[in-house]
């Protein structure tokens, strides 16, 4: 299919083909799902922690009467029902990760793409270049392209290009390698230079 360039001043740079089997397909929401549930698994750390029984130092003879003291028959300070004792069940230092094949990732890659393209997301640009780093150039290119929320995907940004879009609270800057599913489908907009679309659609074939 075919979609227009547009430069950062909102005028055409002429088109280009989109490659219908990465940006054509129906999306499935159940792939997508799936592929946004393994990233947030897998960046999660997994360095929560508390003491547990074991860990607590207290001591663990029998610091009490067997009869007599109108209480339970206890014989350890860590135990979880004494203030101060370790905790029952709590969490420990594990990953969070979930296996997902590399081809449903890749899938996964596809639809994203299809689906900011059946909605109007995708904008493509000629290049992503400026020629000072000031925010404010950038903020009046953005307004021409109707961009407030957005990730701008490129082989390599031009220096000027990536100081200016860093002081946006609502861009996202990432190279092709870089892109993924989540940040795809958390921008309201998908920006792709004529290179980032080369890119993508030599990575997913």
């Amino acid at each position: 299919m075919k979609t227009d360039v547009l430069k950062l001043d909102a005028s055409k740079a002429g088109s280009v083909d989109l490659d219908d089997a990465i940006f054509g397909l129906e999306p499935r929401a159940d792939i997508l799902h799936r592929c946004v549930v393994y990233q947030l698994a897998k960046r999660q750390q997994g360095t929560h922690k508390v003491q547990e029984r074991g860990d607590v130092n207290a001591t663990s003879k029998k610091y009490g009467r067997q009869k007599g003291s109108g209480g339970a028959r206890h014989g350890n300070k860590g135990a979880n029902i004494f203030r101060g004792g370790g905790k029952a069940h709590g969490p420990r230092v594990r990953s969070h990760a979930i296996n997902l094949p590399k081809k449903v990732r890749r899938l996964a890659m596809k639809h994203a793409l299809s689906s900011k393209q059946a909605d109007g997301s995708l904008v493509v640009i000629d290049e992503a270049k400026l020629a000072d780093s000031k925010t404010k150039t950038m903020i009046a290119a953005f307004e021409k392209l109707d961009l407030s929320n957005a990730l701008i995907v490129d082989t390599d940004f031009e220096d000027n290009f990536a100081l200016a879009a860093r002081n946006l609270p609502g861009v996202d800057v990432i190279p092709v390698m870089g892109a993924n599913v989540y940040d795809i489908l958390r921008k309201d907009k998908l920006v792709l230079t004529k290179a980032a679309v080369e890119g993508l659609e030599a990575r997913l074939k």
